[in-house]
Parts: structure tokens; C-alpha cells; sequence
């Protein structure tokens, strides 16, 4: 059944309009985005598709195709942060936020079904929020920007939902372009489009999912952005962006607290090899983006301490099998990897690797290829 029938059968009458917004995979700038850094993601063809309609009684009727269970009905005067309600959250929170800012959101009725995997790393909630927050913006008039729109769900899944995330998960989802990586400065929000073409260099960029659930909110997300802030201001900077790879020597030998030491080291030169990425982009040299990717998988797990031993078996596996690069995506504790290969060895590598998990004991891992797809849009 398509997402606009399921609103009638629930609703009783078509939907006003249905919108899609897509989860997104990293290439490289990791804890970066809420240190005011830069990111390199690309939206993936993976979606949440929302169909909804608009309300004036205040009234919040929120359903998803995905999770058992009936219509969630809320009251917009009433929501109210931190008080749960597991993946409505998400979606209740994007109109909190909107009210909260002075925006005239009356209600709606929502029905969601999403193919974007769940605590894999690809930033399901942030697609959850941004389909939620186009669909309101175009129903009510509300006049906002893709970077606006970005901010509002950030505020929905930081207050509301109460995972402190950086504003890339849903500037990727807002504001991605087909064929393209975003280039993103999360200080100021401005980006760039940057060509993308894999297939045109006879390379494959495969995300392997491991199954292993992460939760961001569970602290050890939260105490790594405490650790980068302490040493913004053991530094006497407002955040780590303003501290420069060329400087970094220095920079740590002020540092006593060896936590701290690691994680400005990790975002210092994250920063750094989101520009060598970059450079090498614009060189058209994609091979050379292999190492980099490696290395920063490297300090993700020596430094940063987010990785995990099925996320570490997918980097030593794929590399040995061929590889050009791999390194983790996302928050960590489990979710996903991106490996970067020749397309004519993608198969044997993906084999490896299921081999490895299948000898290890692990479950077995979910691997496709990363194409860059569009951004959030109305159907």
C-alpha cells in the first residue's frame, strides 16, 4: 500500500500532499558538525515518505507504517520535551520546535513509512524530522529555507527528543543533491555540491550495516561533546574549529586531561582530512580518498573510542580483500562502515567480509552501494 493510501484508510480522505526526505551516509568528518567543523555527506536513495495534512484544532495525529501500533494523538499546546514516546518523538518534536520558534503549526494529521534502517548509523530520526518539518513549512506558508528547516528539526531531536546531535544529519537530508556530496561548514551552514560520480571512475562507494544497534542517547554521545567543549575552553577558544591542524602539536601539550587530549586531537585532524577529501575531490583523484578514510577510521577508534569490534572487522576484512578504504560512518557504538573499492572488486570484498562476520558469530551484516540520491522534495 503506498504511504497516501494508508493516510486514507487511517483518515478517511486523501492526504493534502506527500513528502520524502532521505537518511544519509558520512564520507568523512566524524564529531565534527557540533564543534563547528566540516562535513562531507552525501543523502542516500533511502527515505522517509510522510503524507500529511493539515489541522486547525489543535490537534497532532501521527502514525508510522513501520512500528506496531495505532495513531498517536497529541495536543500542540501541550507537548511537552524529554517526555518520551519513542519514535513519535521525532516527528511531535518538529512541531514543538516550529511553535516554539513563532511559526502558526495548528495540527496535522501524519502517516510515515521509512526505508532508511534503524540505528544503522544513516540517520533514520533526522529523515523522520526533515520530511516532518518540508511538510509543515509547504502546508502552513511558513516561507523557511532547506537550512532553517535543518535547524528546526536539529532543535526538535536536541530539546525535544534529548540526543545533543550536530546540525549534519539534517542539512544532508534537507539539502543534498543527486549525484553530489555536500561540502558543509556547520559554523555558518554554508555548502557546496561537489560531484560525486563513482561509477564514472569505476569505483564503489558500499555501506555495510552491521546490526549492531547504536542509541545516541544513551550518554557516551553526550560525554564526547562535553570532552570537545572542555577543551575548546582549556584552549581559550569557543569551539575546536577554531584550532588548526598546523597547530595541534602545540594545542595538545596545553591539555593535562588525557580524555580531552584524544578527542580534540580527533576533531582537529577530522577537520583536516575533511579538506584533504576535498582537495582530492577537485583533483578528481577519488582513489586517493582511500587512505584517508582508513586513517580516519583510526582515530575514530584510537582517539575518539566510538567503534566497536564488528565495526573494526569490517575496516581490517575489507581493506585485506582489497579495498581502497574503509573507515566507520556516524555516531559509532555499532551502525555502519563505508568502504570505497574498485567497482570490478566490490563483490569479493563484500563476500570477505560476510565471511568474516559469518567465522566471528556475528549476524550477519547488510551491504549495499552508496549512490547519492536527492535531497528532501514533495512527491
Amino acid at each position: 500500500m503506498s504511504v497516501a493510501a494508508g493516510f486514507e484508510a487511517l483518515y478517511g480522505a486523501a492526504p493534502e500532499g506527500v513528502w520524502a526526505a532521505p537518511g544519509r551516509v558520512n564520507l568523512i568528518g566524524e564529531y565534527t558538525d557540533f564543534n563547528d567543523g566540516f562535513v562531507l555527506p552525501l543523502a542516500l536513495p533511502h527515505t522517509a515518505v510522510a503524507a500529511v495534512s493539515r489541522r486547525d484544532d489543535g490537534v497532532l495525529r501521527l502514525h508510522s507504517a513501520d512500528v506496531d501500533g495505532g495513531v498517536v494523538q497529541l495536543a500542540v499546546d501541550a507537548l511537552e520535551p524529554l517526555s518520551g514516546g519513542g519514535w513519535a518523538a521525532y516527528p511531535a518534536g518538529v512541531v514543538w520546535a516550529l511553535r516554539e520558534a513563532g511559526h502558526p503549526v495548528t495540527g496535522a494529521d501524519v502517516h510515515l513509512a521509512s526505508t532508511v534502517p534503524t540505528g544503522a548509523g544513516l540517520s533514520s530520526s533526522a529523515a523522520l524530522e526533515v520530511v516532518t518539518a518540508l511538510a509543515l513549512n509547504d502546508l502552513f506558508g511558513l516561507g523557511l529555507s532547506r537550512p532553517e528547516l535543518a535547524r528546526i528539526a536539529q532543535r526538535a531531536e536536541n530539546a525535544f527528543v534529548g540526543v545533543p546531535c550536530g546540525v549534519m544529519d539534517q542539512m544532508a537530508s534537507a539539502c543534498a543533491r543527486e549525484g553530489h556530496a555536500l561540502h558543509l561548514d556547520t559554523r555558518d551552514l554554508s555548502y557546496r555540491q561537489v560531484p560525486f560520480d563513482l561509477a564514472r571512475e569505476g569505483l564503489r562507494l558500499l555501506v555495510v550495516d552491521t546490526r549492531v544497534k547504536h542509541a545516541l542517547g544513551d550518554g557516551a554521545y553526550a560525554e564526547r561533546r562535553a570532552g570537545c567543549e572542555a577543551g575548546a575552553r582549556a584552549l581559550g577558544v569557543r569551539t575546536l574549529r577554531e584550532v588548526s591542524a598546523a597547530h595541534l602539536p602545540a594545542s595538545l601539550a596545553r591539555l593535562s586531561d588525557g580524555t580531552v587530549l584524544r578527542y580534540v586531537r580527533h576533531v582537529v585532524s577530522d577537520n583536516a582530512r575533511v579538506e584533504r577529501t576535498l582537495a582530492l575531490l577537485d583533483a578528481g583523484d577519488t582513489r586517493a580518498v582511500g587512505p584517508v578514510l582508513t586513517e580516519g577510521h583510526a582515530s575514530l577508534r584510537d582517539d575518539l573510542r566510538v567503534s566497536c569490534p564488528e565495526l573494526d572487522l569490517v575496516v581490517e576484512t575489507a581493506n585485506a580483500a582489497g579495498a581502497l578504504g574503509t573507515r566507520m560512518t556516524g555516531g559509532g557504538f555499532g551502525g555502519s562502515a563505508v568502504v570505497l573499492v574498485d567497482a570490478e572488486r566490490a563483490g569479493a570484498v563484500s563476500a570477505a567480509v560476510e565471511q568474516a562476520f559469518a567465522t566471528a558469530g556475528h549476524t550477519a551484516p547488510g551491504i549495499f552501494p552508496a549512490v547519492p540520491a536527492a535531497g528532501a522534495r514533495r512527491l
